[in-house]
């Protein structure tokens, strides 16, 4: 089953930039130069594609979301940015490096992904992507899938598109597609949610939404207070929602060819 999340560009801009706000520590391990080319895949709205852009390198956005391009394109119309899909995408040259933040967990066939950003690199170009880990959110998870059983009959794991590795796996993963992993990390990072106690309905809207996908409004708002009743005494402190992230950050490099 391929995703149906269907991206508000809007509300993930003005409730969930907390998104972009974390990414900006990661443009800091690509360490962009003037004059690079580099891909920032899974752009989302653009925001990390302009932090880029701000070393003078030259940064193109790819998002398969086609709200999120539009966002994009309106927010920075001196930027270039494409709608296109992580697992296929293809280039007409080779760039520098590839850089991605919150956005290939949403990807279940890593392998495709790897290999097209293997085939975007120029040999000795490096990728740097932060995205969920293992265990990542597993509270929410545990929870979603607690209350999609007992309230519907209906296996949860059916309907979770997320991809969340381990180390060990990821990197291996890379090593089969010719890169060299500089650095594997996996850390917790709880994270807060916010405006309140609303919070916690944004987020479901925004990133759980293939768990819901058949189900009316009303059948929504149902799930989400069976869940916050849930989540409520481990993820709610202070009139604050923060919820177990767990990440995973990856500097690797594409391997130089052989010379015969």
């Amino acid at each position: 089953m391929s995703s149906k999340n269907v991206w508000n560009a809007t509300l993930y801009d003005n409730k969930l930039n907390f998104i972009s706000n974390y990414g900006k520590g990661m443009v800091e391990w690509l360490n962009p130069k003037q004059g690079e080319s580099i891909i920032d895949l899974g752009c989302g709205t653009g925001d990390l594609t302009f932090e880029i852009s701000k070393s003078g390198a030259n940064v193109v956005g790819i998002d398969a979301s086609k709200e999120m391009i539009a966002s994009a394109r309106n927010k920075y119309p001196n930027l270039s940015f494409l709608i296109d899909d992580a697992k296929s995408f293809q280039m007409e040259k080779t760039y520098d490096a590839v850089f991605s933040n919150a956005a290939l967990h949403w990807i279940k066939q890593a392998e495709k992904v790897v290999d097209s950003v293997s085939k975007a690199l120029k040999p000795g170009g490096r990728f740097v992507a932060e995205f969920g880990g293992k265990g990542n959110i597993e509270t929410v998870l545990y929870g979603i899938t607690e209350v999609l059983e007992e309230e519907y009959q209906i296996d949860a794991t059916e309907r979770n598109q997320w991809y969340f590795p381990s180390i060990g796996e990821y990197s291996s993963l890379l090593e089969d597609y010719d890169f060299n992993v500089q650095f594997a990390q996996l850390f917790e990072r709880p994270t807060l949610i916010p405006d309140g106690e609303k919070g916690i309905t944004y987020w479901l809207d925004s990133f759980a939404d293939d768990f819901f996908y058949d189900f009316s409004e009303r059948e929504k708002l149902h799930v989400y207070e069976k869940l916050k009743q849930k989540l409520l005494p481990s993820l709610f402190k202070e009139d604050k929602w923060m919820i177990d992230y767990k990440r995973i950050r990856i500097v690797a490099i594409k391997k130089q060819e052989q010379k015969a």
